[in-house]
């Protein structure tokens, strides 16, 4: 370590390993301005901010698959924070924005934009709607920002109809309802159709239409929305790529073929 630079905390590697995961790869610079509000928030320099979420490249599996290494001078701190997160995206994720509220000095739900005017007062009921509320947003964030803000089939970019979709569905995985690596982003329409089975996404990354559209293939509508997509590969994220188990989960379970 050169003179005067101070080793980084582990609160410090939280905030950056959830920055880490808001942000598009492509964006993660010195001259971000989320990179530089961070870099205000804990005293750090939006170039360290920046090698930081380099040092977190290193370790996603997906970066290493596309053959991009990012910066490897790691630390075994470094390892641990990416290590807990990636085992235990559920905990971690909320846990972190709960450390990011505080060194702003506000709430979850304000840096969420989240508005709980309709809670009750008090209570359990309370407290699982605040989670629920923060998680969806978070994962919003996360898919969004990996997936570059495109539908990864049409490449639609209007903000307003993009969805973060799950794979395996919120009600039947609790554990993985923040892990980035089951959810893909998609517009509205194909976000319903993915819902219900009539399309899926092979654990290689190509889009199936359900023969439930066989009947429609005079209809200009279906073959313009979806038929046309069959077999196609979609765009696929910067990092976090869609776990195949999950794929196959949707493939196997949810998909009409």
């Amino acid at each position: 370590m050169k003179e005067g630079q101070r080793l980084w905390t582990k609160d410090e590697l939280i905030l950056a390993i959830n920055l880490y995961c808001k942000l598009p790869f492509g964006k993660m610079h010195k001259g971000n301005t989320q990179i530089i509000e961070l870099a205000e928030l804990i005293d750090r320099s939006p170039s360290s901010i920046a090698r930081k979420l380099g040092n977190f490249a290193s370790f996603d599996p997906t970066l290493k698959a596309r053959g991009i290494k990012g910066l490897v001078a790691t630390s075994k701190l470094d390892a641990e924070v990416w290590d807990e997160f990636y085992t235990d995206w559920e905990t971690r994720l909320i846990a972190s924005e709960h450390l990011l509220a505080k060194a702003k000095g506000t709430t979850i739900g304000k840096i969420n934009n989240i508005d709980f005017s309709d809670l009750p007062k008090e209570g359990k009921e309370k407290e699982r709607i605040v989670k629920t509320r923060v998680n969806q947003s978070l994962f919003r964030t996360m898919i969004l920002a990996t997936y570059n803000n495109i539908c990864c089939i049409t490449g639609i970019s209007q903000p307003e109809l993009l969805v973060a979709s799950h794979i395996v569905p919120w009600s039947k995985d609790k554990t993985n309802r923040l892990n980035p690596m089951n959810g893909i982003a998609l517009n509205a329409l194909h976000d319903r159709a993915f819902d219900l089975g009539l399309i899926t996404i092979t654990p290689d990354y190509k889009i199936r239409v359900s023969n439930k559209f066989n009947n429609a293939k005079k209809d200009s509508s279906a073959n313009e929305f979806f038929l046309k997509y069959d077999k196609q590969k979609i765009t696929l994220p910067d990092k976090f790529l869609p776990a195949k188990e999950f794929l196959e989960y949707h493939n196997d379970t949810i998909f009409r073929k």
